[in-house]
């Protein structure tokens, strides 16, 4: 079963290509939704969260998060320290996912696959693209409560357009001009031959 990467920065629509991937019946793993899914449901991840940004990165069993965006947001290496954290319980469940599924090619979705070298570990890495002024229009669309400083300071996080593009296999052009489905279904054609030339 071969493990297909699909990245791209933030508001570049990764979740609109993995939904047309589904509706072909491939199973996607979403490693954002995961990860926040794991922040509060994996006992060692949790207390690992608490023993280094305090009992306050928890109110209850739920995760503070806009205590915890403040101390990592601000913090170049406190965002290392929750990387260091996440990244690994979320490749346990990856792997976990990953021998319960039977399909030909099984999607791995992340926003940081490149910056956390993910990327290494799978047999294909497709990039989504958008213009930047496009992305920052569908984040300040979908997230009202970002500010345009947020959602820069997030972009200039992420590994650039360009490094995204090098690196990938295949890149999906989503700048509101070019048609998405047919972009995933030729990558599809490809993969149930078993073929990603």
């Amino acid at each position: 079963m071969k493990i297909i990467g699909i990245t791209g920065g933030i508001g570049s629509g990764k979740s609109t290509v993995c939904e047309i991937f589904k509706t072909l019946g491939i199973p996607v793993y979403q490693s954002d939704d995961r990860a926040k899914f794991l922040m509060e449901n994996d006992l060692e991840l949790v207390n690992q969260v608490k023993a280094t940004f305090g009992q306050e990165s928890y109110d209850g069993s739920r995760l503070n998060r806009p205590y915890l965006a403040k101390k990592v947001f601000t913090d170049p290496e406190a965002t290392v320290k929750i990387n260091s954290m996440v990244h690994p319980a979320v490749r346990r469940d990856f792997d976990n996912w990953v021998v319960r599924q039977s399909s030909p090619y099984v999607i791995k979705e992340a926003a940081l696959l490149i910056e956390s070298g993910s990327y290494k570990n799978l047999d294909f890495l497709i990039n989504v693209s958008a213009p930047v002024q496009i992305r920052i229009a569908r984040i300040q669309k979908r997230d009202p409560q970002r500010s345009i400083e947020e959602i820069n300071g997030i972009i200039d996080k992420q590994v650039s357009e360009e490094k995204r593009i090098e690196l990938a296999q295949k890149t999906i052009n989503n700048d509101g001009n070019s048609l998405l489905i047919p972009q995933v279904l030729v990558i599809h054609k490809k993969f149930i031959k078993g073929t990603s030339q």
